[in-house]
């Protein structure tokens, strides 16, 4: 499992959130809310927790 930070433009962390959801190796376990980066209103960043398809946690 992966623990992974995505920072960028509101429009930009949808976009890669749409493309890490559809892909058939990853299985998104969590997406956060969107919190504004400090200093500026243009950038965002959310949290999310992958992990490979098809494979069982104890491995």
């Amino acid at each position: 499992m992966l623990k992974v930070r995505l920072m960028g433009t509101k429009n930009d962390i949808k976009w890669f959130g749409k493309i890490l959801q559809r892909n058939p190796i990853i299985e998104v376990t969590e997406f956060s809310d969107m919190f504004p980066n400090k200093g500026t209103k243009k950038y965002y960043r959310t949290y999310v927790e992958v992990r490979k398809s098809n494979v069982k946690e104890n491995q």
